[in-house]
């Protein structure tokens, strides 16, 4: 399996890319699956299923089972959140894994900037950037050797950023 990160401040764009990315990507055959990393508590549940009530009851984990999906749901309980190649080994066989968040991998990834948000890039700071995707004139970097600076591509050129990331997807 290969890997590549999307990375971004809160609120540029992150999963609308990836719903035009992921399309894309399938429809040149490639199983493609997806790891979102999130700052936020989340709860896929709700109170008062019988899935939340038993998980609140103490279960490490309640896996759900339906007529079109299944999910696993796995308390941390105050345990430190598992390390990314951990997660990485219980997704079932893909061609690509998406990466949305954990941002000190040592994995490459673009990050979505939007000069409208008023907010600094991720770049230099996060390791494996290899490219920025914006709409509208490009960021201001960090005065560092032209060699360092990442790409910069179009937010709307959907088949230049599929080409970076088949281009740089890391082997697992």
């Amino acid at each position: 399996m290969k890997v590549f990160g999307i990375a971004g401040h809160s609120g540029m764009g992150k999963t609308t890319l990836l719903e035009r990315l992921v399309p894309e990507l399938s429809s040149r055959g490639l199983v493609v699956s997806l790891i979102k990393h999130s700052h936020k508590a989340i709860d896929i549940d709700r109170p008062g299923k019988d899935s939340y009530r038993l998980r609140e009851s103490g279960c490490k984990e309640v896996l759900l089972l339906g007529n079109d999906r299944w999910a696993l749901m796995h308390e941390l309980r105050g345990a430190a959140e598992p390390p990314l190649d951990y997660l990485l080994d219980r997704l079932q066989h893909c061609d690509l894994v998406l990466i949305e968040g954990f941002k000190h991998g040592a994995f490459p990834k673009l990050e979505v900037w939007r000069a409208e948000l008023g907010k600094a890039t991720l770049w230099p700071d996060w390791p494996g950037i290899v490219a920025l995707v914006c709409d509208g004139t490009p960021p201001p970097l960090p005065d560092m050797a032209q060699a360092a600076a990442p790409r910069v591509l179009a937010l709307a050129d959907t088949a230049a950023i599929v080409e970076l990331v088949l281009e740089r997807a890391a082997l697992r």
